[in-house]
């Protein structure tokens, strides 16, 4: 499930024989009020990431992937959204929750920190749109991995060096988050820390998932850490912030991220 209250379900049928699989959505929820849906072309992209992830080859990456694989999407769902549906959380949030309940289904990895942490701050002179990385699930025989961009991110974070360059603010820290991660058999990877002081007023604006909802473990595994945002003002006052959330940043006020953990795979 989603902080939002939505949910995906996937039932996944795999026929060896004739080479093909069934994925269907059949019972996600249906068409949110928010911006919490995600185009069909959304979700389709999801699916074709997560079966190229299981094949050992060296194959074009394309629209032929996707030949063997029946998607049923109920219509006017979360993943097949009718106008005027807001989408914009669809290719960063829905799409993480859509890869994340596909690897779960099939049982070959835990919940990554489930969220692409978009984070926008600026002004009339500079802005910013960035996505932070978190911990990944772990799966058979192998730990998650610790403060990497995860499936649908597409992403790589700003050096600090250059983001201190271009922008009027001071990374006062960033690090990875101790013991964010699942705990089980096979580690969950963990999330990071990172705090920005502003050096000019700018607006603050967070679009993440997994702040009220657990990164699942999987066989037995423990969950991530969920993700919190807060701001340290220069005075000293702590304000806290959702994780859809937006806020006004002065001079001195520290802006605080710590991203989710990923499940782990596998009892104690």
């Amino acid at each position: 499930p989603m902080d939002n209250g939505c949910q995906v379900e996937v039932d996944i049928k795999i026929d060896q024989e004739k080479r093909e699989a069934v994925i269907d959505f059949t019972g996600t929820s249906p068409q949110f009020e928010g911006n919490y849906n995600a185009p069909t072309a959304v979700c389709l992209a999801a699916v074709m990431y997560v079966f190229r992830c299981l094949v050992d080859d060296d194959i074009p990456l394309n629209e032929g992937c996707l030949e063997p694989l029946r998607v049923i999407v109920p219509p006017r769902s979360i993943l097949s959204p009718e106008y005027p549906a807001a989408v914009i959380a669809g290719n960063t949030e829905v799409s993480q929750c859509v890869t994340d309940a596909l690897f779960g289904a099939l049982g070959v990895l835990a919940s990554s920190q489930g969220t692409v942490n978009n984070v926008v701050y600026g002004n009339d002179t500079y802005q910013n749109y960035e996505t932070i990385c978190g911990g990944t699930g772990a799966g058979p025989g192998h730990n998650g991995t610790s403060a990497v961009h995860s499936h649908m991110t597409n992403t790589r974070l700003t050096d600090p060096e250059i983001l201190e360059w271009r922008f009027p603010l001071r990374v006062e820290s960033f690090s990875i988050r101790p013991n964010s991660g699942g705990k089980g058999e096979y580690l969950g990877g963990n999330g990071i820390v990172r705090e920005l002081t502003f050096l000019e007023p700018m607006t603050l604006t967070l679009l993440g998932s997994h702040r009220l909802t657990d990164p699942y473990g999987l066989a037995g595994g423990g969950s991530g850490a969920r993700g919190h945002d807060f701001i340290r003002r220069a005075n000293g006052r702590v304000e806290e912030l959702g994780g859809t959330d937006e806020a006004e940043l002065g001079v001195g006020d520290t802006f605080v991220q710590e991203t989710p953990g990923g499940g782990a795979y596998g009892p104690r």
